[in-house]
């Protein structure tokens, strides 16, 4: 009697088990494992196309003095298909890979390197990481509003690069603050002799306006794709 009700147990734990797997094949979820899986891949190969990029012309294009960067870009993919947490791990990934670039050639970052390497580093750094982060926050609050998934992942494609600008142009602003150029550095930078001018330099030229442009067309297609191929896996 005692083994007959063992087996019973035995048979009504295995057909529930096999029914919970059935039922999760039919709503076509996936285990928390994969889904943990798929996030890290894609987080890997973002992180390492970040690495890729920086020391190649597609990631670090030299407009006469001054860098304009794409390393946004796939930041700005995992914020949209991963969340704010991811963009912010982009984002420091991205800083990171631009403060080593001011011991590499990069003309802005080798002068105020030379001043101060811990400045330098919270620029490069702490920018990015907010730039993500605040990327995939704005991209979750438009997402609740667009129904047919289109202008959120333009908005939060633009609003990464724009807050990357900003971030990136205020923190160099305030921690530089009343730094002088000497002639051959400002002969370098175009002319600009202080931390002020070179700023509005770059505000108002090519670099800000040219990466929101190419950060919306490759953030939100890219983005979009990525998050429509794993779908099951992000949900």
């Amino acid at each position: 009697m005692e083994n007959q009700k063992k087996n019973t147990k035995s048979v009504s734990a295995a057909d529930i088990a096999e029914n919970q797997g059935k039922t999760e094949k039919k709503s076509g979820k996936v285990s928390k494992k994969k889904q943990n899986t798929f996030r890290l891949t894609v987080t890997a190969i973002l992180t390492a196309l970040i690495v890729a990029m920086t020391f190649t012309p597609i990631g670090m294009i030299k407009i006469g003095p001054f860098e304009l960067t794409l390393l946004m870009v796939p930041v700005i993919i995992g914020a949209i298909t991963m969340g704010p947490a991811t963009g912010a791990f982009l984002g420091g990934v991205f800083g990171l890979m631009a403060f080593i670039t001011c011991f590499t050639g990069s003309v802005i970052g080798g002068i105020i390197v030379s001043v101060s390497v811990v400045r330098t580093f919270i620029v490069n750094v702490l920018s990015r990481v907010l730039a993500g982060w605040l990327c995939g926050i704005i991209f979750k609050a438009c997402a609740k509003h667009d129904k047919k998934k289109v202008w959120s992942y333009i908005v939060a494609s633009v609003s990464g690069s724009v807050l990357n600008t900003i971030f990136f142009l205020g923190l160099f602003a305030l921690l530089f603050l009343g730094l002088k150029f000497t002639p051959e550095q400002a002969a370098k930078l175009g002319g600009a002799d202080t931390t002020i001018s070179l700023v509005i330099g770059i505000a108002a030229g090519l670099n800000a306006p040219i990466e929101a442009v190419v950060c919306a067309v490759l953030g939100s297609a890219v983005g979009k794709a990525v998050g429509a191929g794993g779908k099951k896996y992000l949900s």
